[in-house]
């Protein structure tokens, strides 16, 4: 059997009709948390990311039972969440069939309903029309009306721009009351498609903290198609999806990644509530290539307050079932000094990524440091933690430790030790989680202490410029007798 081709070319040996513009299309995209969608190696499809389509399909339908292909939809599909309805009464489905694209089986499948023109092993024209039927016999229908079974064939050549379909397409039975042109709504769950937040903060130099800020929507598309002039929705917040994301079934030729310049444009997302999430509305279509990764606005550039933190923290807010009674029991002494960016979120900010850049003395603006920002809404903070700072050094050591098994209560000291290698004095936010037990309190500290939770004590701690300081404190713990296992 002939080697065969799906060639993309406009027919010159027989003329074809042209074929109709592409249906307009709505995107609802959600949040992608993963970054394998946005990576700019591997493979062209991903199965990460989740987003909503909506379409319109015109058919020419006769009247009584008849079976329509709907084609070029993306590679994986949730067969079970897909909708097609036909406007009024008049039309109803019967059933539905989602053929997975596979190979060049599913590439020609994707071609059923289109004008092609069959090519011969020599280069000539064996016959054209509507392809029927693919797979191994190809049954193709022409302008009189006269059906064709083509065995061996070397290529299959598409009038116009159309593209060969690389994923999956839907087999319907429809039972129409009449005939006539109609338009169908379809409605479907893919992966390949997804976005998060993009940020891009630039400090003002000086002493004080002040920001540029730069807010933009990263859509990925790795899907398996292009979507052209498609309306987008961004959904902020997590929606719980009970599903495992489709599997891979196909390959076509894999194309990198393609970072798509940030479109500016005057007019900005429309926000909105959907329930418990937020929604950003684009103001104008937008187009996402196969295998891009496209940036929009979602704020205008606008000047933040902001506030540098030394952090220095040990611990977390986890609290054991009973006392720890242990003397070890003491957390991490290696924790680094942390440099941290607090601010006010300005307006809902969906999650993302949050790269921190400076002036340096060349005039090139360089990396700080690039931080995960969770969903923050209006008002409430948002910290991005930058890496180490490099001139501040701490270490922990434990001073003291008194257990009273019988009175039920531990009494235990620390000596927080700091030092600044800089030319400049620092503070250090020194945070501390008393975690033992959630009974405590602080007994004393040599310096004192500026915020306490149930769960929290911090303090923040003065250093010279090449000099050290250090903080002493001290905790004790009670509990009742019923707090503690008996078999410990």
């Amino acid at each position: 059997m002939y080697r065969r081709l799906l060639t993309l070319a406009v027919a010159s040996a027989v003329a074809l009709p042209a074929l109709a513009a592409e249906p307009p299309v709505s995107i609802t995209l959600y949040r992608a948390d993963g970054d394998s969608l946005f990576q700019t190696t591997g493979e062209a499809f991903s199965s990460d990311g989740y987003a909503v389509v909506h379409e319109r399909r015109d058919f020419d339908l006769r009247s009584g039972v008849q079976d329509l292909t709907v084609d070029g939809l993306p590679a994986a599909l949730d067969s079970e969440a897909m909708s097609l309805r036909f406007p009024g009464k008049n039309t109803s489905v019967v059933s539905q069939r989602l053929l997975l694209g596979q190979g060049y089986t599913g590439a020609v499948a994707g071609l059923v309903g289109k004008q092609v023109v069959v090519i011969g092993s020599s280069g000539q024209p064996i016959v054209s029309g509507v392809l029927q039927r693919g797979g191994d016999g190809l049954v193709v229908k022409d302008s009189s009306g006269q059906s064709t079974l083509v065995r061996d064939y070397a290529a299959l050549r598409v009038a116009g721009n159309s593209d060969v379909a690389r994923g999956s397409s839907l087999q319907v039975r429809v039972n129409a009351g009449s005939a006539g042109a109609s338009t169908a709504s379809l409605s479907y769950p893919t992966s390949g498609l997804g976005w998060r937040g993009a940020y891009t903060a630039l400090l003002a130099p000086g002493e004080g903290c002040h920001m540029t800020l730069d807010a933009a929507a990263s859509i990925a598309n790795r899907s398996g198609r292009d979507w052209n002039s498609a309306t987008l929705k961004l959904v902020a917040g997590d929606a719980n999806r009970a599903k495992a994301p489709p599997a891979r079934m196909f390959s076509m030729a894999a194309r990198g990644v393609a970072e798509v310049p940030m479109a500016m444009d005057a007019a900005m997302p429309e926000q909105a509530t959907l329930a418990d999430l937020r929604t950003f509305t684009l103001p104008s279509p937008v187009d996402l290539p196969d295998g891009s990764v496209t940036q929009t606005p979602l704020y205008a550039s606008r000047d933040i307050a902001c506030e540098r933190i030394a952090l220095y923290e040990n611990g977390g807010v986890y609290l054991p079932p009973q006392p720890q009674l242990q003397r070890e029991f003491f957390g991490d002494q290696s924790t680094p000094i942390q440099t941290v960016i607090k601010m006010k979120a300005f307006d809902s900010m969906p999650a993302g990524y949050v790269r921190v850049l400076i002036d340096d003395r060349d005039g090139n603006a360089e990396l700080l440091g690039e931080g995960r920002l969770s969903d923050t809404a209006k008002g409430n903070d948002a910290t991005i933690v930058l890496g180490a700072a490099f001139d501040l050094t701490a270490s922990r050591e434990q001073t003291s430790f008194t257990l009273d098994d019988a009175g039920h209560k531990l009494d235990e000291g620390f000596r927080v030790t700091l030092k600044n290698a800089g030319d400049t004095a620092r503070t250090v936010l020194v945070r501390e989680h008393p975690n033992r037990w959630r009974g405590w309190k602080l007994t004393s500290s040599s310096v004192k202490a500026s915020k306490q939770t149930p769960d929290t004590i911090e303090f923040k701690v003065d250093i010279p410029a090449h000099g050290s300081a250090t903080l002493d404190y001290a905790v004790r713990y009670t509990w009742t007798a019923g707090d503690v296992a008996r078999n410990r």
